[in-house]
């Protein structure tokens, strides 16, 4: 069975009793290993010595006089940071609540652990899974994506790949044109998975550098969907049925989600009656129906309705999506 993603430090996690994932020493001690706080040579002994206390004992309370002695004035941010980030982690039960926590007030953590965390909470949800489609559009959940609309065909590469390539990285002068002109990427470099190929994912599934369509009904946009119903599953403990389409029933239109901030400014504005022109409405790049198998999860007024959701890319072509949005926004009669 393909162990995808080692890195992200999966592996150094536990599972409670509801198979949600617990903290441990190990995985708090990967973040204190992280370039951010690893000794330099000219790092003073109080923080070399706050170093390794903490690789001892990840949970151990730190004074703000202990942080006060270090000599350089970044190093004493980046463990203010850190040690932040670690009491509001190790205070919540499970990685999933800490994550849904975050989003109920101000986001004081810096986005880079919030990828990190939503990565390893997708990549516990999808452990056993074989189909290299749904690991590869996991990853649209985490890592922003650069999009090409050619021939209809809607297809997402990893954004920090294309301009690795794009700046010397493996494309050389020939990819800085692409990235400039926002011309399709070489296949030879950057390979489209499809249902014949999605094994080749776990070959290189740390590389980023794979393409998925995201055509409705085509099998990139299914296996998205697939994930989104593991996501929605997951955190609030519903079944629901995720399935691509290629516009909203206006007669069915009761409630939307935006899955990122373009979709989410667009579907409302479309919504409340508002016009969006032409050139911007080509920016949605996937919708997808949702409907709750037991209807009364939802709220009493909207039981039984279908739950639309959008994706959009920016106008120079990027996508971030923003999943705390299915975690925040859902009609549920009982919120997570």
């Amino acid at each position: 069975m393909p162990d995808f993603w080692p890195s992200c430090g999966f592996r150094l996690l536990n599972r409670s009793a509801e198979g949600k994932l617990v903290v441990t020493d190990d995985y708090l001690r990967r973040y204190f290993a992280r370039p951010e706080l690893a000794p330099v040579p000219e790092s003073c002994e109080r923080e070399r010595a706050l170093h390794v206390a903490l690789a001892e004992e990840p949970r151990r309370v730190v004074t703000e006089e202990e942080i006060a002695a270090i000599a350089d004035a970044d190093a004493r941010e980046n463990y203010r940071v850190m040690l932040r980030f670690r009491d509001r982690l190790i205070s919540a039960p499970t990685l999933e609540a800490f994550y849904f926590d975050l989003f109920r007030g101000e986001v004081s953590v810096p986005p880079d652990f919030i990828h990190h965390t939503a990565q390893d909470i997708l990549r516990g949800m999808l452990d056993g899974t074989e189909n290299g489609l749904d690991a590869r559009a996991a990853e649209i959940f985490f890592r922003a994506q650069r999009v090409t609309v050619k021939d209809g065909a809607v297809m997402l590469a990893d954004d920090a790949t294309v301009e690795m390539h794009a700046t010397g990285g493996g494309f050389g002068d020939l990819g800085r044109l692409l990235l400039e002109a926002k011309a399709p990427l070489r296949s030879v470099e950057l390979d489209v998975l499809d249902e014949a190929s999605h094994a080749a994912y776990f070959a290189r599934d740390e590389r980023f550098d794979t393409v998925l369509n995201l055509n409705p009904g085509g099998a990139g946009s299914q296996a998205l969907a697939r994930v989104l119903e593991r996501w929605i599953g997951h955190f609030h403990g519903v079944r629901a049925k995720v399935t691509p389409i290629r516009e909203i029933p206006d007669e069915e239109w009761r409630w939307h989600v935006g899955l990122d901030a373009e979709a989410s400014a667009m579907l409302n504005e479309i919504y409340n009656g508002g016009e969006v022109e032409a050139s911007r409405m080509k920016r949605i790049i996937g919708l997808f129906r949702t409907e709750f198998l037991e209807p009364s999860a939802m709220r009493a007024e909207l039981a039984g309705c279908p739950v639309f959701l959008g994706l959009a890319m920016t106008e120079d072509g990027t996508l971030r999506m923003k999943p705390q949005n299915l975690l925040m926004n859902l009609p549920l009669a009982r919120p997570a």
